[in-house]
């Protein structure tokens, strides 16, 4: 039995907003924490929350996913500020019903399902456009970004619901 073992690392693009709340919050914790050593004791649990605050929205501005296939199934990894990392998601191949680009025709049979749908991609459109939509156990749209190495050992899987148009 061959087993085969592709992995794949996308880092997300992290929001706007959560690059300015990042930077403001480390703004008040420097403020805060000068005017502690000034002498305003209450400044000190202002300077400690906001600590709290820019650690907690950097842990969850820098992100990365990474995509492990191994025998017929995929795992979604989720690695918070390359220090903790999380299982997200793991998907059976005998469930997948499409894999996709985007953009591709070979979905649109599929666009008018309701049901979960999680982006594990790099959350931004590109040119040409890397993302793929995997449908997945009739209820949940998955958006992934992988790599040509990783769709081709999903397509050798699974090869009439993989398409790369």
């Amino acid at each position: 039995m061959s087993d085969t073992y592709v992995e794949c690392l996308v880092k997300r693009e992290s929001s706007t907003i959560g690059k300015l709340a990042r930077i403001v919050l480390v703004m008040v914790t420097v403020v805060f924490g000068i005017l502690t050593f000034l002498g305003f004791v209450l400044a000190l649990f202002v300077a400690l929350a906001a600590g709290f605050g820019a650690y907690f929205v950097y842990l969850h501005t820098d992100v990365e996913y990474e995509y492990l296939y191994l025998d017929k199934e995929l795992s979604v990894d989720k690695i918070l500020a390359k220090t903790k990392r999380k299982r997200v998601a793991t998907f059976e191949m005998e469930r997948m019903e499409v894999l996709a680009p985007i953009k591709s025709y070979h979905l649109d049979n599929y666009r008018n399902r309701t049901g979960k749908a999680v982006d594990y991609s790099i959350g931004r459109e590109e040119q040409p456009d890397g993302r793929y939509v995997m449908y997945f156990d009739g209820n949940q749209k998955v958006l992934l970004s992988p790599s040509e190495e990783l769709v081709k050992a999903i397509r050798n899987a699974a090869p009439r619901k993989v398409f790369t148009d």
